[in-house]
């Protein structure tokens, strides 16, 4: 089970951080956005042992994930803000893959979604 918290409104150049914690512990976890009337889409992903990560062009530069594994957490720092980031944030988890993809198929667990809203 993933629990997603730290959405919330801010300012565009403004930083969020998100986390996610697990029930217990996962193989790769990612993080993956849908924005209004948008399809979902891939944001970044990591490793499980926190050594390998992948960004979605979109982000690079300014999103960072990172995981804490002796608290079975993930984390997504955003910095610099953007109105075109404002969407639903899901974390997920994958019970097979090491390495994180940008394919939502590779995810078996899925949070509840944390809502990012960035204002110009």
């Amino acid at each position: 089970q993933l629990q997603a918290s730290g959405g919330g409104l801010v300012q565009a150049g403004g930083s969020l951080r998100l986390s996610c914690a697990a029930s217990d512990s996962t193989n790769a976890m990612a993080w993956f956005r849908q924005g209004p009337g948008k399809e979902r889409e891939f944001v970044a992903a990591i490793s499980r042992s926190g050594g390998s990560t992948n960004y979605a062009d979109s982000v690079k530069g300014r999103f960072t994930i990172s995981r804490d594994n002796a608290k079975n957490t993930a984390y997504l720092q955003m910095n610099n803000l953007k109105p075109d980031d404002t969407a639903v944030y899901y974390c997920a988890a994958s019970r097979r893959l090491r390495f994180g993809v940008p394919d939502s198929d590779g995810y078996d667990y899925w949070g509840q979604g944390t809502l990012v809203t960035v204002s110009s």
